[in-house]
């Protein structure tokens, strides 16, 4: 059987994304999570960046798109995460523990100020709009994820399971901005290992 040898050019190779777009999508990620997104323009976001107007207007064609291209910025970071807990580990009962574990420290080190996700929703009222399109998305994609690892793992009702992190998750960013993670996060791991242990099989 013949085979044909496939030689990977450069027109293969994923594009990257422009200097400038990189720029515009970490000072957007900044100022939103910081500041709110309604409440920063897009000349803050141009300065911070520094870029011309122009290119802003090239690069997404206007704030909404931005706001979409910080969002799945957010959501990809997490997907990695996940992503690099699973290659860390080998037996699925370690990867529930590194789940929690990995969720504790964003509580505690990222995501000190709520969930993106949440704080965009509260912005973005039209349930049928792009963005809020764009975090139903990406939740149903954290429940589904959670309830693999629960399955992988055997515990009983895994989607039981991925729908209580999810909760408790949702409860810990917005308890940890408002109470510091301090108190909040210890309580989370607490919980969330209570909820696996009490769906472990006998």
């Amino acid at each position: 059987m013949n085979t044909t040898t496939r030689t990977t050019t450069t027109a293969d190779a994923p594009k990257r994304p422009s200097a400038a777009r990189t720029r515009l999508i970490d000072s957007a990620t900044k100022l939103f999570y910081e500041e709110g997104i309604h409440a920063v323009g897009v000349d803050r976001i141009i300065d911070e960046a520094a870029v011309t107007r122009a290119t802003l207007y090239k690069q997404f064609g206007g704030k909404e798109n931005l706001v979409l291209a910080y969002l799945r910025n957010e959501d990809e970071m997490l997907r990695a995460l996940f992503a690099d807990a699973g290659a860390a580990v080998t037996d699925p009962a370690q990867l529930v523990d590194a789940v929690i574990a990995g969720i504790a420290a964003d509580i505690r080190l990222r995501h000190t100020r709520g969930c993106p996700f949440i704080n965009a929703a509260a912005e973005y009222p039209d349930a049928g709009g792009a963005v809020r399109r764009l975090i139903d998305e990406h939740r149903e994609w954290f429940r589904s994820t959670l309830q693999a690892v629960a399955e992988q793992a055997g515990l009983a009702s895994p989607a039981e399971v991925a729908a209580s992190l999810v909760l408790l998750r949702d409860a810990a960013l917005v308890g940890g901005y408002l109470d510091g993670d301090e108190r909040v996060t210890p309580a989370f791991e607490r919980t969330a290992r209570a909820v696996i242990a009490a769906h472990r099989g006998s």
